[in-house]
């Protein structure tokens, strides 16, 4: 009898991905040609530039893609841990969106691989905001109240979907003739609803944040954005322009220099209008339209260290980061692993470590420039208590800390 064939995580992860990236690019026709462009400028890149698969392959690059999605609660957020994990994606790295030069309501992990085999196999990504309804300058205590009455009445993944993902999980694999079943139910949980919408209910979170209403205006949660990696992030702006695309105002994350390209730069195209039905407080329907939706786009450079994190901290405080860089960071990556600026493997400056995360200032600034306007937290004490610890407590999952992946990647590949 021949044994059934088993696929494991790394290859599940792999189909659901490309499955979250057909269903995107179907809902999302402007998703289609941002991916088209950024295939292009990594090929034209790679054939200018030598050395420019130092920080991964243009195999790997190209089809590299992050995605971000919005829950409410923290039984939602542990929901997504579930299925995730399926997938061989834990959290790693806690974010506090609310800290940022434009705060946003709401704490954030990344579900990823975090060993470097891995990554390389499926380097698929999702940053997993959470509601923070916990917070008094946002939610008073009667809001709050009705928004966790509202989240906790709503089911956003199947029972069945998720006991079975704990199942794989334990295992490592599932049945090659279950896996398509399992994948496509797990795509199509993150796609965008089309129940009508409270309109009322909806309005009045707006009021509080526009992030707001979409995690807890709506029945359910949905991709907001898919991300591609490209190797040349402003020549992709640029080109994305050309086509008639409206891109964002600027590249978040640090300025372009002639030095090692370091953490995470990211732009995105601006939200488009995606009608939808409103029901008023009579129980009629109107036609509307929401903008929650945009087509991201991320470069990625050279993990840093603390010592370095705390040099990028003190150049983006500057008045000017791309004039006053060099007094921060070297031009060289030799002179990066000397000063202990960057991770390297085995301290080799020839071989950068690539930072597999994400930075909450830019995630906020991508957040509020596809907002139609900003709103701001009241005055008064955070007592919520959101922290790292407090998150994996709330998911009953461990939150890996980066910084600690990275210098055991580098620790290892000296050996």
């Amino acid at each position: 009898m021949s044994r059934t064939k088993r696929l494991v995580t790394w290859q599940l992860r792999a189909q659901f991905a490309a499955g979250l990236s057909a269903m995107y690019a179907g809902e999302v026709p402007a998703y289609g040609t941002l991916v088209e462009v950024t295939q292009q400028v990594n090929s034209d890149y790679v054939a200018a530039n030598p050395g420019a698969e130092r920080l991964g392959s243009v195999a790997r690059v190209t089809a590299e893609r992050h995605g971000a999605i919005r829950v409410g609660s923290p039984a939602e957020l542990a929901a997504v841990a579930d299925l995730f994990a399926a997938f061989g994606m834990l959290p790693v790295g806690f974010y506090d969106l609310r800290t940022a030069r434009s705060p946003i309501p709401v704490v954030s992990t990344a579900f990823r691989p975090v060993d470097a085999t891995e990554l390389a196999r499926n380097p698929f990504r999702v940053f997993t905001s959470m509601l923070a309804t916990r917070d008094p300058r946002y939610f008073n205590p009667d809001l709050s109240s009705r928004v966790q009455t509202f989240l906790a009445r709503r089911q956003l993944f199947d029972p069945a979907l998720l006991a079975r993902a704990r199942i794989i999980a334990a295992e490592g694999a599932c049945d090659a003739e279950e896996a398509h079943a399992f994948v496509a139910a797990a795509v199509t949980a993150f796609a965008l609803s089309r129940e009508p919408i409270n309109k009322s209910w909806y309005d009045e979170l707006s009021r509080v944040s526009a992030v707001a209403a979409d995690i807890a205006g709506v029945g359910s949660t949905h991709i907001n954005h898919l991300t591609p990696r490209v190797l040349d992030i402003d020549e992709l702006y640029r080109r994305m322009a050309e086509r008639g695309i409206t891109m964002i105002d600027a590249i978040q994350g640090p300025p372009r220099t002639d030095g090692p390209a370091v953490l995470l730069r990211q732009t995105s195209f601006r939200a488009l209008d995606e009608a939808c039905l409103f029901r008023g407080r009579d129980g009629g329907l109107s036609s509307g339209t929401l903008r929650v939706r945009f087509g991201e786009v991320e470069a990625r450079g050279v993990a840093l260290t603390p010592r370095g994190r705390q040099c990028y901290d003190a150049a983006m405080a500057s008045d000017d980061p791309a004039r006053d860089w060099g007094d921060y960071f070297p031009s060289t990556d030799q002179e990066m692993a000397a000063q202990g600026l960057a991770y390297y493997r085995g301290g080799d400056p020839t071989a950068p470590i690539v930072y597999e995360d994400f930075l909450p200032a830019s995630a906020a600034g991508i957040f509020r420039s596809n907002l139609d306007r900003d709103t701001r937290a009241s005055d008064g004490a955070d007592d919520s208590g959101y922290d790292a610890q407090w998150l994996a407590g709330a998911i009953g999952h461990d939150i890996h800390d980066p910084y600690a992946l990275y210098a055991a990647l580098a620790e290892e590949a000296s050996r």
